[in-house]
């Protein structure tokens, strides 16, 4: 004897339960079939609104019923052939009139008692399991259809009834050993209690029901057909990586179900677990999947079996000194929720007995609150007790196992995964067996942490960076363009899945929770919402994604005021825009401590020397314990680049017209040949080597003559280019007549800094500095004598975008 359970989606529509019949069909053809089924999907929400209306004197229930009405017979006529219908409809139309004689009698006394409610929801299973065992017969299937009702006995707690074995267990054993018929189609849910009133379950009953008929029966196995192809390692609607498990054991299928895992409920185990009956969870829509079976001990060498959450939960906290060594607190505490009917679900306390933390359904708090409360009144007046705190929007979250008993550190991975990605961890609690360690966190952390410990327990240590990219100019082309050629390599060499979710140009901004496709992003960025950047950094935080990184390819002074925004939302800032690092220093410590504080990293290699190893070394020499006592270097590529090609032939005009078309120069050159671009980036070196320093503290020795310096906008300045050309070309004269080249150096020695053009002779090492290079030579006490040279490419979108990039990597390998 096999036992089949299909719940409410599996015969949501005739669709669907034609898939059903198929497979009972194929399920009987050597074996004896129980086949136990739900209410139509969605038919027990409508009963029950229907109910409630109906107690509010609310007409809208009669709308109800007729759509209750509507969905069975239009099932009916999709199922039943059309020579059978007429008594099908007919013997529905009278269960069908007995329900809206019921809600016009809750309607005309506005009163709906447990007793009522399960009469009016059992119309549900009782449809159902009619119209489906009408249309087994009618497609040449051995069915008969038996009521529930006369096989299952149970007390008269309405709602939510005990079953009474004894009696069950013999009603069924006599009806089976009677039948002759190879299928028995059955309402699930459903019971009447010994005086024969109409009783319920209570939620996932009819899973329960299937349970009791299989451990009665000593079935061969109890199958539960449903819309997903067996338990998950967790939420697939959370976690896409998430995939079935193959085989669990009694006890982690219960501790699964019970953390929110809704294929099975768990009540349904108990049964059957003590004859010792396989479960297998099956998927309606695709019957060739092998689904999850359920046997006493599982096979799966993976000490984990599923991660798994209950959502909108509260936390409540009883704390006090006069709980210290007085007996009976935690009695009188639980005593008075369970007086309530309030279940809890996660109980945690200090071996101090200074505090007792409970999670409770957000639904209860109010009602649990007034019961501690009086509970405790004369305590909280005595101040012996604190007040109670209340903390709502939480979630708990856990790991289940039966083999993590013999695993060490699983804890402690678990723990320290979370920390790493930020997710704050409210109150833990885990048994002496061991099968499960859960932890309470904040509800909009769900994902995140579900996310990131499936990737540590599950997956091939892949860790998945999420990219938040504002600026899609020259560097954040390029940026992209490298991103997409290294996806596949970063995937297969460093276990790093990169994904870019949002990117914006100066108009727009697009986003996708599953990562844009870099083939045609800028089609789908054209297509997008117009740009706000705070609703950008409202999207970014509501996703809340791990390993979050914010990428600011701009030089644009009001996205960089948004980097403290997003650290302290646990969000990496990645960046080429030197305006924070150079801002006042108080800022500057704020975002570094921003970065610490909330385990964010902070990285802006590309601020000083583009793709260029320089910040990074000195980050390395200071965290060594070398000091820097001087610093001296070519920092603007642009100008590098302009001072190297302007002579005799080229006329000073042209060449900062050719560096911009290059992208060597920032889009408002001004910024580089007013020295602004290298003050702020000696600044930084600077700051970053131990000084405070502000940018006024920084000497500028300009080189540009004053009409240049007032220009009002990039035209004009351009423009005093062509007119001031005799000041320029005197300049480079006069170097060329002293045997010179021309480099605009930073200097940085015993606190202060300067920046201006200067004339270097062919013996120094900024003399053969080529094209767009920029060079920087660390003085330590390490390096006394011959300094720490960097030299290489300083400017120019690709070496900036692989500055960038090597950030990003940075932090995947961290």
């Amino acid at each position: 004897m096999k036992v089949l359970k299909f719940g409410g989606s599996s015969v949501a529509s005739s669709e669907n339960i034609h898939k059903v019949i198929s497979i009972v069909k194929e399920s009987s053809y050597k074996n004896k079939v129980a086949v136990v089924v739900s209410a139509l999907g969605g038919v027990t929400d409508l009963l029950l609104e229907a109910g409630s209306l109906a107690c509010e004197s609310n007409n809208v229930y009669i709308n109800k019923f007729k759509e209750i009405e509507s969905r069975h017979i239009n099932v009916i006529r999709e199922l039943i052939p059309v020579s059978n219908q007429s008594s099908v409809l007919g013997e529905v139309k009278k269960v069908l009139n007995k329900l809206e004689n019921t809600l016009e009698g809750v309607f005309l006394i506005n009163e709906l008692s447990n007793k009522t409610s399960d009469k009016i929801v059992s119309f549900g299973e009782l449809l159902s399991s009619f119209i489906i065992a009408k249309a087994m017969k009618y497609n040449g299937l051995d069915s008969t259809l038996k009521n529930s009702q006369e096989l299952i006995v149970t007390n008269e707690t309405f709602s939510n009834a005990s079953v009474k074995f004894s009696k069950t267990n013999a009603a069924i054993e006599k009806y089976f050993n009677q039948n002759k018929h190879t299928i028995v189609v059955l309402p699930g849910f459903v019971a009447k209690t010994e005086k024969g009133e109409v009783a319920t379950l209570g939620r996932g009953g009819s899973d329960y029901t299937a349970a009791i008929i299989a451990a009665a029966l000593n079935a061969s196995i109890l199958e539960i057909w449903t819309d997903v192809s067996g338990m998950y390692t967790s939420n697939p609607k959370f976690v896409k990586q998430a995939f079935p498990i193959k085989n669990i054991s009694y006890q982690e299928a219960m501790e699964l179900s019970h953390f929110g895992a809704k294929v099975l409920y768990p009540p349904t185990i108990q049964p059957v677990l003590e004859k010792e009956i396989p479960i297998c969870i099956k998927n309606t829509f695709d019957a060739k999947a092998d689904g999850t079976l359920i046997t006493k001990v599982s096979s799966n060498t993976n000490p984990i079996k599923g991660i798994s959450h209950i959502e909108n939960m509260t936390l409540i906290t009883l704390e006090g000194s006069g709980m210290i060594g007085i007996p009976g607190f935690s009695k009188r505490l639980f005593e008075s929720l369970a007086h309530h009917q309030i279940n809890v679900a996660l109980i945690t306390q200090a071996s101090s007995e200074h505090s007792i933390c409970i999670a409770i359904s957000n639904q209860d708090a109010e009602k649990a609150k007034k019961a501690i409360d009086t509970t405790f009144s004369y305590e909280i007046e005595q101040r012996k007790v604190e007040p109670l705190t209340v903390e709502k929007d939480n979630a708990i979250i856990a790991l289940v196992g039966d083999n993590m008993k013999s695993h060490q550190g699983i804890s402690g991975k678990m723990f320290s995964t979370l920390g790493k990605n930020n997710v704050n961890i409210r109150a833990i609690a885990q048994g002496a067996s061991e099968k499960n360690i859960s932890a309470v966190i904040a509800h909009k952390d769900i994902k995140k942490a579900l996310n990131t410990l499936h990737s540590e327990f599950f997956e091939n240590q892949t860790k998945q960076l999420n990219l938040f990219i504002v600026g899609v100019g020259n560097v954040g082309g390029k940026l992209l363009a490298q991103i997409k050629q290294q996806q596949q390599y970063l995937l297969d060499n460093l276990k790093l899945q990169v994904r870019v979710i949002a990117l914006t140009n100066s108009k727009k901004m697009l986003f996708n929770e599953d990562g844009i496709e870099l083939e045609n992003w800028k089609i789908l960025l054209d297509k997008g919402e117009p740009l706000d950047m705070d609703l950008f950094h409202e999207k970014v935080t509501k996703l809340n994604y791990r390993n979050s990184i914010f990428v600011d390819n701009t030089a644009n002074e009001k996205v960089s005021s948004l980097y403290a925004s997003y650290l302290k939302e646990s969000v990496a800032v990645v960046t080429c825009n030197k305006i924070a690092c150079s801002s006042n220093y108080t800022n500057y410590l704020n975002l570094k401590r921003l970065s610490r504080e909330y385990n964010a990293p902070f990285l802006f290699e590309t601020n000083v020397g583009a793709g260029l190893p320089i910040i990074d070394t000195l980050k390395n020499l200071v965290a060594s314990g070398d000091k820097v006592t001087k610093i001296q270097a070519v920092l603007s590529g642009s100008l590098n680049f302009v001072f190297n090609n302007f002579n005799k032939k080229n006329s000073f005009y042209e060449i900062v017209k050719e560096a911009g078309i290059q992208g060597y120069t920032e889009p408002d050159p001004r910024i580089d040949l007013s020295g602004i671009d290298v003050m702020r980036k000696i600044l930084i070196l600077a700051r970053e080597s131990g000084t405070k320093l502000e940018l006024s503290d920084i000497e500028n020795n300009s080189f540009l003559p004053e009409i240049s310096l007032k220009s009002a906008s990039v035209d004009d300045f351009l423009a005093t280019l062509k007119t001031e050309a005799n000041h320029f070309n005197k300049i480079q004269q006069n170097a060329a007549n002293n045997k010179c080249r021309l480099k605009y150096v930073a200097e940085f020695d015993d606190g202060k800094a300067k920046v201006g053009l200067q004339e270097i002779s062919s013996n120094h090492p900024f003399y053969n500095l080529d094209g767009s290079d920029n060079i920087v030579l660390f003085f330590t006490e390490r390096y006394s004598q011959q300094p720490l040279i960097i030299k290489g490419a300083g400017a120019g979108a690709d070496v900036t975008a692989s500055g960038l990039f090597a950030d990003i990597i940075r932090i995947g390998n961290n």
